[in-house]
């Protein structure tokens, strides 16, 4: 049996797969980045408890493809956490992003995942590349706590103006506040981006015109690869919101097609998880 973990800013999938037969179960966010190693250990621990609880036996191999894990520190706590969880058990931990291209059964091109956050990953001849991706603090343009802060200032700016909420006041009213300065205090009291990601549905429903600006920005993200890595595609698309939401993803590949002429631009059809199940059984081959 081997072991994939698919570990955003928001969930966390895991899958046991192994004779014939795959188990899934879900929960809250282990990015080490985004909950710290104390929280993440607590989801991973249950999940994989749950898994073997079900389908008891050894794992042989494990692949966490995790958000925010980039650098060679991150990796190392990842590695460190994972190890305690399954000692003795061969473990290759990635960004999450590259779960998408094992997931669609591209050997070389392009993921663009826009989910509570964004990051552009590409692959070709070995030589990897990524953009965006540096967490809701710095960046993670077009993804969904981007959507939820960019509305937050439009309603700011409005009310330094002595205007009313207008199309937004939805927002307000699934915040729980009665006013913007409620709604300011609420964002800075309770930064994470999980909290205010999942509004994203509601502002793109309220200004269409912001699902257009964040398709420019996630296409952006995925030129910026090509360009590295002298890639002309595919770009497989991942992520609930670049899925969910036809209005942001047919933006994206307007931007995309424009930008890059005659890319073949297709949407994930496998959870990433199951890429992660993909790169673990090839630890065992190797």
């Amino acid at each position: 049996m081997v072991l994939g973990l698919d570990v955003g800013g928001s969930k966390t999938r895991a899958r046991l797969a192994g004779h014939g037969d795959v188990l899934d179960v879900e929960g809250g966010s282990a990015s080490l980045s985004g909950v710290g190693p104390g929280r993440a250990w607590s989801v991973l621990d249950g999940l994989v408890r749950e898994l073997l609880a079900a389908r008891p036996g050894p794992v042989e191999a494990a692949c966490a493809g995790m958000a925010g894990v980039d650098g060679p520190l991150q990796v190392a706590q990842a590695h460190a956490l994972l190890r305690r969880l399954l000692p003795g058990v061969p473990v290759l931990v990635v960004n999450d992003a590259r779960l998408v291209l094992a997931a669609a059964g591209v050997e070389e091109g392009v993921a663009l995942v826009a989910g509570t956050g964004s990051i552009a990953y590409g692959l070709r001849r070995g030589a990897e590349a990524r953009a965006g991706g540096w967490g809701h603090l710095l960046g993670d343009e077009g993804g969904g706590y981007w959507l939820v802060r960019e509305a937050v200032r439009h309603l700011l700016e409005r009310w330094d103006r002595g205007l009313p909420p207008g199309r937004l006041q939805g927002l307000l009213d699934a915040t729980g506040c009665t006013d913007p300065s409620q709604l300011l205090h609420a964002f800075h009291r309770r930064p994470e981006a999980g909290t205010w990601a999942r509004h994203a549905s509601l502002v793109l429903n309220a200004v269409p015109t912001l699902a257009t600006a964040a398709g420019e920005e996630l296409a952006d993200l995925a030129v910026r690869v090509c360009t590295r890595l002298g890639l002309g595609g595919p770009v497989v698309l991942a992520g609930g919101l670049l899925l969910n939401r036809a209005d942001v993803r047919r933006a994206t590949v307007r931007t995309l097609r424009r930008r890059l002429d005659g890319v073949e631009v297709r949407c994930l059809e496998e959870p990433p998880v199951a890429g992660a199940v993909i790169l673990a059984a090839r630890l065992i081959s190797s």
